[in-house]
């Protein structure tokens, strides 16, 4: 009997979703068990390498050995890369193919410029004693190595360690001429990685040969001369298969130093250095000591060319660029060009010698090796340019590279656009007074403040506080602004110590801003060439002196900068920069740590800037602007105001004391005020001292008449 409660029910059906769980969970198992599994053997495995001990220290420094080297490659092979592209475009590196005639303001030649280049003589033309004097010197297993000579740089490493000056380097053959041919002279570690793969890619594509015929054509040899050829008709008035060994030995020792040693700089210095190749070949077994006996009691004698060795060579490799960009702009046809430049002769001779012997009185004591001037005149004509003490040891201008910072004779501008923007004058008062800009707060040199003072009193004390207090008053971008519209070339960020003088600037640029004051507030960039011809005379390039020139600054403005100016020189940081009889206006500037010490100032005929400071950048003992800088002006000043007509300032009330002309008789018996006239030199002068004193000897001795006294003047009485 059924039970009238029983309710069957009908029995669900298993779902796949249940199914489809178990397989995922299972697995889940079997890939977790598998991997397990697999990590054990793994272990195994690795095992059997596991090291303890001084095993495992040999191990770790192998494995971080490869590392590191793996690194390395790829970081060669970055710095490569330059390498590659200048391979690739398959041209090589062009010598100056512009030949220029320098000319002098008066039209007399003072130098040329451009290439001087012969590759016509093939390599077996050449004298075999040329060649094995090269070998010798710069790479005695020149046909061994692959390109790079790996003993000999690691003995050049060596040898520069122990502090020897080797006579031979460290870069092959081939490194030089791929830098020659592909790169610059620039001395990075980055430069010499990639002429180290471009030599290798030389000797992949050229042989032996071919090479070192290619490194005769593109050496420089100084003078202007590209190649051997070039420099044995330079040197010597030669071809190149008649020189004698002595000759070649000369020209062998010119590869690495072409400036330094070339013979027409420093004949002495040349055949020391030729002497020494001499010695390089015997050493390498190319010749015997009986062989290069007479070479050495003969050595080899230049033609002259000390019209070369004389010329102002900052100035023209200065003015040979700006030439070139000239020529760009012209449609000429010609390679061969004279140009007329700005500069005289004899105001360069006095800045050099003004440079020069103040480094050399001040190089101990202040610590210092380096120097530049620029001299213009009120127009911008560049009158003399001075890059450094020796164009013999150093071709780098310091004149024109905006590297330095300026100091305190960055001021002008400060100042100049106060008395502009905000209608000061010299005699307003400022209060010298703690100053901050957030939290930067400057202090003055005395590290003191003065209270209420003038600005014409401030300026000439050079203080800081007071600078810096007016250049929140301006505004530091009008003031950045006003600089590049005087004659700042390079940008440079304007920073809230922008007052005192942290910008980059150029001895040149800075001549260029002063000449703005001395030109009554004129726009006056500074120039050094006035007319451009090719040597068939068609003209390429001729400055018109009465151009137009943009209005910078008030007459106000420049009349009260520049009686600023004058009380600097008067009775401020300037007065060793004095000239007696001559209205001289400037402002000294020193940068902080004494790397920079500057004087820049203008008198009614001239403008100058000066700097002094170390090529490396490490600090001067305590030089300012105020001492061997202004004392170089104004031996230059004193040299080149004698026996002109002395112009007066805008705003300056000066008299200038008129040259007195001494009666002729009365010189033989007076002694003259002592002067120089424009046409003699500092080298002339002192020789014509000597003479008159050897002269004054003679006369007492008896030994000329007085017949023969009477015409002849005392030239020490002139000078």
């Amino acid at each position: 009997m059924q039970d009238p409660f029983y309710t069957k029910e009908k029995r669900k059906k298993s779902s796949g979703m249940l199914a489809a769980d178990a397989w995922l969970d299972s697995s889940l198992y079997e890939s977790s068990q598998s991997l397990g599994r697999g990590w054990t053997r793994f272990q195994d495995i690795m095992s059997i390498f596991h090291v303890s001990g001084f095993k495992r220290l040999v191990v770790e420094m192998l494995s971080d050995g490869l590392s590191f080297f793996a690194i390395g490659c790829v970081l060669m092979v970055a710095l490569a890369l330059p390498a590659f592209d200048a391979t690739a475009t398959g041209e090589f590196n062009k010598a100056e193919d512009y030949s220029m005639v320098f000319l002098d303001r008066f039209g007399t030649e003072i130098g040329r410029r451009g290439i001087r280049s012969d590759d016509s003589v093939p390599l077996a033309d050449m004298p075999d004693y040329l060649i094995k004097a090269t070998l010798s010197t710069e790479d005695r297993r020149f046909y061994d190595h692959f390109g790079i000579d790996v003993v000999g740089t690691l003995r050049a490493i060596l040898s520069n360690a122990g502090g020897d000056n080797s006579t031979q380097g460290g870069s092959s053959i081939t490194q030089q001429l791929a830098k020659n041919l592909f790169l610059s002279s620039e001395r990075t570690i980055e430069r010499k990685v990639i002429e180290a793969f471009l030599a290798v890619w030389l000797e992949w594509h050229y042989s032996k040969d071919q090479i070192l015929k290619m490194y005769f054509d593109h050496a420089y040899m100084g003078g202007g001369n590209f190649g051997v050829v070039a420099a044995a008709d330079y040197y010597f008035g030669k071809k190149v298969q008649d020189i004698n060994l002595a000759e070649a030995a000369m020209l062998s020792g010119l590869f690495k130093a072409p400036t330094r040693y070339a013979p027409h700089v420093d004949l002495a210095a040349a055949r020391g250095r030729a002497n020494l190749v001499l010695s390089n070949m015997v050493a390498a077994g190319f010749l015997t000591e009986g062989q290069v006996t007479a070479a050495r009691r003969h050595p080899a004698t230049p033609i002259d060319r000390v019209a070369d060795a004389n010329s102002p060579n900052y100035f023209l490799d200065w003015a040979f660029e700006d030439a070139k960009k000239l020529i760009e702009t012209h449609d000429h046809g010609s390679n061969n060009f004279v140009v007329r430049t700005t500069i005289d002769t004899t105001l360069q001779k006095y800045a050099e010698e003004a440079v020069t012997s103040t480094v050399r009185d001040g190089a101990d004591r202040y610590d210092v090796e380096q120097a530049a001037m620029v001299v213009t005149d009120t127009k911008g004509a560049i009158r003399a340019m001075v890059g450094g003490v020796d164009y013999g040891k150093s071709q780098f201008n310091r004149a024109i590279v905006s590297t330095r910072q300026p100091g305190s004779s960055y001021k002008i501008f400060v100042y100049a656009e106060a008395l502009e923007q905000l209608g000061l004058t010299p005699s307003d008062r400022i209060t010298d007074r703690p100053v901050c800009i957030g939290d930067w707060c400057p202090q003055n040199y005395g590290r003191n403040y003065k209270g209420s003072v003038t600005l014409a009193s401030a300026f000439a004390q050079s203080l800081n506080t007071v600078a810096v207090t007016l250049s929140i008053k301006t505004g530091r971008d009008t003031i950045a602004a006003l600089s590049h519209r005087m004659g700042l070339q390079a940008d440079y960020p304007v920073t809230r110590s922008l007052a005192l003088g942290v910008a980059s600037v150029s001895v040149l640029d800075m001549a260029s801003s002063y000449a703005v004051m001395a030109n009554d507030g004129l726009k006056t960039p500074a120039f050094g060439i006035t007319r451009m011809s090719t040597l068939s005379g068609q003209e390429i390039f001729d400055n018109d002196p009465d151009a137009p020139r943009e209005r910078l600054l008030s007459e106000t403005t420049v009349a009260g900068m520049n009686q600023m100016l004058r009380g600097v020189v008067t009775g401020g940081t300037g007065r060793r920069a004095d000239v007696p009889g001559v209205p001289v206006l400037g402002k000294s500037g020193t940068t902080s740590s004494y790397r920079d010490a500057w004087f820049c100032g203008f008198t009614g005929n001239y403008v100058a800037a000066v700097w002094f400071g170390n090529d490396d950048y490490h600090s001067t003992k305590t030089l300012t602007g105020g001492t061997l800088p202004a004392i170089a002006f104004q031996k230059f000043m004193a040299f080149a105001h004698t026996n002109i007509d002395i112009k007066p300032v805008f705003g300056v009330d000066f008299v200038p004391v008129q040259n007195a002309v001494a009666d002729a008789d009365s010189a033989l018996t007076e002694a003259a005020a002592p002067e120089r006239p424009p046409s003699l030199t500092p080298d002339a002068a002192r020789k014509l001292v000597l003479l008159a004193s050897m002269f004054r000897a003679s006369l007492s001795q008896g030994k000329v008449t007085t017949e023969a006294r009477a015409p002849i003047p005392l030239a020490s009485e002139e000078l």
